[in-house]
Formats: C-alpha cells, structure tokens, sequence
C-alpha cells in the first residue's frame, strides 16, 4: 500500500526509484520533475495570493503607516528564514528601483556577537527578544519569518513586540502552527500562512510575498492621503 509521500516522491523524484535506468531516461525523468516543480510553484503562490490579496494590502498599509510616523522595521527568522530577513532589510534599506525611498530596517539575525551572547548567556528563545527590547520603540513594526509557525524565538520575540506596542506581522507555512495560534488569541496582528507542506514553495512564496509588500509599501507611501484618510484596516 502506498501513502501519499509515496505517491508524491515517485511523480516528483522518479529518478530516486531504482538506478538501472538508462542515462538518457533519467535525463528525461528529470526535465520532467524540474517542469512538474515550476509547475507546482507557480500554483502555491497564485492561489496563495488569490486567497490572501485584502490581508497582504492590509499588511503593506499597516507597513506604510509606520514609515509614515517615522518609524522603523525590525525583522528576524532562523535559518534560510534568517536570510530572507536579511533579504527584506536589505530591500527596505538598498531600493533598487530608481525614485524609491531609503527606508530605515534592521535585520535582528546579522549581529553574530549580540546573537551568542543572549544564547549563551540566557538561551536561544531570547536572542530576538532581548534585542527588540534594546532597538524596539512603540509605533515600529516586527516581521517574523518562519517556514514552520513554530520558532519558539519568534513566538517571544512577537510576545515582546506586543507589549511595547509594536505592529506585529508573522509570514509561516503550513498549517500556520504557533503563529496563527498567537493570531487567534489576538497576539499577533498579522498571520500569513503558505498551506503547503513543501519548504521550498514556502521560502518561494515567501520570497514573493515580501517582495509585493516592498512594492505595495512604496507606492502607499506616495500616496499619503491614502495613509491618513483610509480607515484602518481590518487586521486578518
């Protein structure tokens, strides 16, 4: 009997299923996974962004908003998480588009010393925390990076944020895990969730997602009337 990572490890990975192939079937085998992979994230992210355009909007405006008050945004993730929110910052604070602003971001990830400091010295579910506390003024906002839901430093870190009366934005995978519980309780005002079990579609998707934010942010920014006058949007 077969289970489904079965069913989904032969479609995608046919050429792990025995080596006695020829060497001209399994470059055919392989041009066929690499095509069914493009394939299916292109469809991870289309439907993902079907189902979430009014949160993603909301999510760029509460963004802008902070821009447009001065403030700062702080961001953090673990792992290729942790790239990403390198990535993020670097966009905020690098535009490549000509005529975009310079917008001030910290990446809570690139100080190696301030990282295994807090880790040696109290543990590694506080390394973003303390540093929020240290960097953190109320009116900024907190990106939150994590493929699974679940990094117990991202989960103190936005518990931290709430209570200094930061914007709190989490990006995850999956079934959400304590993100979207946190969004639930009220804890976290933004929870947007890949519902994919695949690490790759979800850093994909993710890379995309933050991408669309940079570009919805700047053009919300040239509009400032929008940024005073639109109601405050619904938090989902």
């Amino acid at each position: 009997m077969t289970t489904a990572a079965d069913d989904f490890s032969h479609a995608f990975y046919p050429f792990l299923h025995g080596n006695d192939r020829e060497p001209q079937d399994l470059m055919a085998e392989l041009r066929f996974s690499l095509l069914q992979k493009a394939r299916e994230s292109t469809e991870v992210k289309t439907q993902f962004f079907e189902v979430n355009k009014d949160t993603v909007l909301a999510v760029s405006l509460s963004i802008a908003r902070v821009y447009h008050r001065g403030r700062k945004l702080l961001v953090c993730g673990n792992g290729g998480s942790a790239t990403d929110a390198q990535h993020v910052a670097v966009e905020f604070m690098h535009p490549i588009t000509v005529g975009r602003k310079a917008l001030p971001a910290i990446c809570l990830s690139n100080d190696m010393a301030m990282v295994t400091a807090v880790a040696n010295d109290v543990g590694f579910a506080d390394i973003y925390a303390r540093q929020i506390i240290a960097l953190g003024q109320e009116g900024d906002v907190l990106l939150g990076i994590s493929t699974s839901g679940n990094s117990e430093n991202l989960i103190h870190a936005f518990a931290t944020a709430q209570r200094m009366g930061l914007t709190t934005i989490g990006f995850a995978g999956g079934d959400g895990g304590q993100m979207l519980a946190l969004k639930d309780d009220a804890l976290l005002d933004f929870c947007l969730s890949v519902p994919t079990s695949s690490i790759h579609r979800i850093q994909e998707t993710h890379v995309t997602l933050y991408h669309i934010v940079w570009d919805l942010v700047h053009t919300l920014l040239d509009h400032p009337a929008m940024l005073s006058e639109l109601p405050a949007a619904a938090k989902a």
